[in-house]
């Protein structure tokens, strides 16, 4: 097997792949690759994603490995704020001494899994349809008139059963196996996966690609709800089962770093303005740039007064460096739909920040600025908490 090992943002690397290899990574667009100065020698680097991932058949595949340019603790610290998986924060997460990003979310999972357990396997009630030799819950009528046709037995019943057969442990036994398919988790974490799976035993499976169940965090499966929102990560990851006539297959966990980050700003400044008052809104699809309403915006973050109007809107870019123009004219287009004052830019680093007043406005101001995710955790929620009483105070003194 060919391991292909690269950097987030690195530039080109030249590695020797067949060409069978390398058509199975063209066609899943996990990374970028073009011709080399050679036959069998291809150009690579990453694209957009981070993470693990095995590609093409059995006989001859390839496993891609694509490290985050951010610290993994500070990765984990950012994907506590992802927007669907619930109920964790990075402080609460054991991921040892892990270099890479799916050893240390695998580890994560296996021992945050390991002490939900420890006090027994979760119970729940569960609604079950039968065909029963007893009378049980109750009778469902009509399924025993068409299906019967007036016989007594077997009584087609609907009852509540109280099993291990729940959404939270259907969601740790689906983990545990896509896990123990990944490429690069080490050997210790896999023994606690497997010893996992024993402990599951009478959990039913999830149906591949199907959606994941739902399942609503409370007092009675608190200690479950670290591992929970590490599994819904990992099943939620980027997966791929290619089938193009080239039995082209893919099992991975690969991150958009972008969305990342996205989620990290909008969920984790939610919460800091809260305090202040007011509502926020997670991509917002109330706006409009045309009277028509063709053409819809969706900005990040939109922060509205006690009465639901908008007073700032604010957007997150995966982005470093020199400022995009279409990034200020995407901005420009929310303030215009709403007739807002003020916008902010937030990168996840910048060499100059600038504050941008437009011309023929009333003094719209586009301001930039950006966090350091080579900080630390503390220092990451300083920086949001400052940029949210930023926007407090600024909306308490609008520009006129």
């Amino acid at each position: 097997m060919t391991v292909v090992r690269l950097q987030e943002n690195a530039s080109w690397a030249e590695h020797g792949l067949t060409s069978g290899q390398a058509a199975a990574l063209a066609a899943t667009e996990l990374v970028r690759i073009a011709p080399g100065p050679r036959p069998g020698l291809w150009r690579l680097r990453d694209n957009g994603l981070v993470g693990a991932a095995r590609i093409g058949p059995r006989h001859d595949p390839v496993e891609v490995r694509v490290q985050p340019k951010t610290p993994i603790d500070r990765m984990l610290f950012l994907l506590g704020y992802a927007r669907r998986p619930r109920g964790w924060r990075q402080d609460t997460v054991d991921a040892g001494e892990r270099p890479d990003l799916v050893p240390a979310l695998a580890h994560a999972f296996a021992r945050s899994a390991e002490r939900a357990l420890r006090q027994g396997v979760l119970l729940g009630y569960r609604e079950r349809e039968e065909a029963l030799s007893v009378v049980r819950g109750r009778i469902r009528m009509v399924d025993q008139v068409r299906r019967r046709h007036g016989l007594p037995v077997p009584v087609e019943v609907r009852y509540d059963d109280y099993t291990v057969d729940i959404a939270e442990n259907r969601l740790l036994l689906a983990a545990a196996h896509r896990l123990l398919r990944l490429p690069g988790v080490p050997a210790d974490t896999r023994r606690l996966l497997r010893h996992l799976l024993l402990r599951l035993d009478d959990v039913t499976r999830l149906v591949p690609r199907g959606p994941l169940p739902d399942w609503t965090p409370s007092r009675l499966n608190n200690r479950y709800h670290t591992a929970l929102g590490l599994a819904e990560l990992v099943l939620r990851g980027a997966s791929y089962e290619l089938d193009d006539g080239t039995a082209v297959r893919v099992d991975g966990l690969m991150l958009e770093m972008w969305r990342v980050f996205e989620d990290f700003v909008c969920v984790a400044l939610a919460e800091a303005l809260r305090p202040y008052g007011g509502t926020v809104t997670l991509q917002d699809k109330r706006h409009h740039l045309d009277r028509a309403r063709r053409v819809s915006l969706r900005p990040d973050l939109v922060v509205n007064s006690a009465d639901g109007s908008p007073v700032t809107v604010v957007d997150a870019k995966y982005k470093t460096g020199k400022t995009p123009q279409e990034d200020l004219y995407q901005v420009l287009a929310y303030c215009t739909a709403m007739k807002l004052n003020r916008a902010y830019l937030v990168y996840a680093a910048k060499t100059e920040a600038h504050i941008h007043v437009i011309t023929g406005t009333n003094g719209l101001q586009i301001i930039e600025t950006a966090l350091d995710l080579a900080s630390t955790s503390d220092d990451l929620r300083a920086q949001i908490a400052a940029l949210a009483h930023r926007i407090a105070v600024e909306e308490e003194n609008p520009v006129r």
